[in-house]
């Protein structure tokens, strides 16, 4: 048997990896190059995170019926297509602003006085250009997964596609752990606006491979009878159960779109996403920034480096067991799914509590790592809660009603993300403004309101846990 289906695999790996990569390479670049060189404050950065988090959000529910009206092969290429595209155009936002605004180049632009109107003007535009970037970025980065998990049904049979995706997913922790070694450097060697290009490029590489090395099994000269037998192997098995399935979902009405919000299942879960899923996107966009100015430790130094590299190497290894816990309190203690699930997540709410500490740990001991272990345990602590909390969906819908309520609650997340950025810049430029007179719990000016954020952070997930649970108090399948 030939095994060309792991080199596919591979190629969806390398592909999220990249995804992971290129997301990041902004907020690893804005304190130390594009801050100051664009004259941004953080309200600015804010208003480009909050703006990535909705869109994205909203591409995503689009996504999915895009790679099937196109066919994987072309869906993939446009997809990653696009995304490096965007990517690489942020390189010329420098340029792009220098000529709109009318200054004869970008060193002349960098050294305008802070505060003036051409400040301001260079300000403003670099903001609507990389608004425009991130939102191609976005738009592009929607298709991965959803290809990705297309191809997977395509390549592997049933009993393999939870390994393979897995396989696959990894690529997220690889491009969070690797953007912080990587995307510095090059910064630092070869200018910002290269970080972006290579970082950029590497899309336009993998779609060589894509294009040459993929075609659906039944195509491939490369898979052999033996391995598209295997492939096939539980194509009976599936189309019987096709069958059945369709014939509950005759016997199951689909629940209206608009009806859906008449339960308070449905609400459940869109607290649940509301709350939490910003929270993660805050620590990825905000940690290289906290790190810098903090502790004096930039993205682009060796210390800043490996302290963003630990925080999600915690956020890799212990989120592994988020899926586990559930089976335990269903299997051993006799509990239902849905009330095994909660517990579960009301473990999990506890793990973000360590944000609590961050702030005053690190500054008390004056060191940058108890920030980063702690922030690695709360960002460990979302990812087994997020899995735990799509669960949730299937425990309390019917088959015909869970897209749907999937994707209320994945707006639902966007729209929370996009909130908390916009606080999030707005108040730190407000704080580092205020210094002193502002003031909260014994931190002044802007670890001020870093402690504030981390504060939010730190509860959020009881918050939603608590709202949850009195809307939903035991498990209640909806009844259509």
């Amino acid at each position: 048997m030939t095994n060309w289906r792991w080199w596919i695999c591979s190629l969806l790996f390398v592909a999220t990896t990249v995804n992971y990569l290129d997301r990041q390479v902004l907020s690893l670049t804005y304190e130390e190059f594009i801050k100051p060189e664009f004259h941004w404050t953080d309200a600015n950065y804010g208003t480009i995170t909050s703006f990535f988090s909705i869109f994205y959000a909203i591409c995503c529910l689009f996504a999915g019926k895009f790679v099937d009206w196109m066919g994987t092969k072309k869906g993939y290429l446009i997809a990653i297509g696009v995304w490096s595209a965007g990517a690489c155009m942020h390189a010329a936002c420098g340029w792009a602003t220098a000529h709109l605004v009318g200054v004869d180049s970008v060193a002349a632009m960098r050294a305008v006085e802070a505060g003036s109107k051409i400040a301001l003007a260079v300000s403003t535009t670099s903001v609507y250009l990389f608004l425009l970037c991130r939102g191609i970025l976005a738009l592009g980065e929607a298709g991965n997964f959803p290809a990705a998990i297309k191809v997977t049904a395509e390549y592997f049979p049933k009993k393999d596609r939870a390994f393979a995706t897995s396989i696959f997913n990894a690529g997220a922790s690889v491009g969070a752990l690797a953007a912080p070694l990587l995307i510095p450097p090059l910064a630092v060697k070869f200018g910002w606006e290269w970080a972006f290009i290579i970082i950029g490029g590497l899309g336009f590489i993998w779609m060589f491979f894509w294009a040459f090395m993929y075609e659906k099994p039944e195509k491939s000269k490369k898979v052999n009878k033996a391995e598209l037998e295997y492939i096939h192997s539980d194509d009976a098995e599936e189309a019987a159960a096709a069958a059945k399935a369709a014939e509950e979902a005759a016997k199951e009405k689909a629940i209206p779109f608009i009806k859906c919000f008449k339960y308070k299942q449905t609400w459940s879960f869109i607290v649940g996403k509301f709350f939490t899923d910003g929270v993660w996107w805050f620590f990825l966009f905000w940690a290289p920034s906290y790190f810098s100015n903090q502790f004096s430790a930039p993205a682009t130094s060796p210390l800043g480096q490996w302290l963003i590299f630990t925080l999600y190497l915690i956020v890799t290894v212990i989120s592994i067991g988020g899926g586990y816990l559930p089976r335990i309190f269903v299997d051993k203690k006799g509990m239902n799914p849905y009330a095994g699930r909660m517990l579960s997540m009301l473990i999990f709410a506890f793990f973000p509590l360590a944000a609590l500490f961050a702030q005053p740990l690190g500054v008390h001991f004056n060191s940058p790592w108890w920030p980063a272990i702690l922030i690695g345990l709360a960002g460990a602590g979302h990812q087994a809660w997020s899995a735990n909390l799509f669960s949730t969906i299937g425990d309390m819908f019917p088959k015909s009603t869970i897209a749907t309520i999937t994707g209320i609650g994945a707006m639902a997340g966007g729209l929370g993300s996009m909130i908390i950025q916009k606080v999030a810049g707005n108040l730190f430029t407000f704080a580092e403004g205020q210094g002193a007179a502002f003031r909260f719990l014994g931190f002044e000016g802007k670890p001020a309101g870093y402690f504030i954020m981390f504060c939010f952070c730190g509860l959020a997930y009881l918050v939603a846990w608590i709202i949850m649970k009195s809307l939903v108090p035991k498990y209640k399948l909806v009844e259509v």
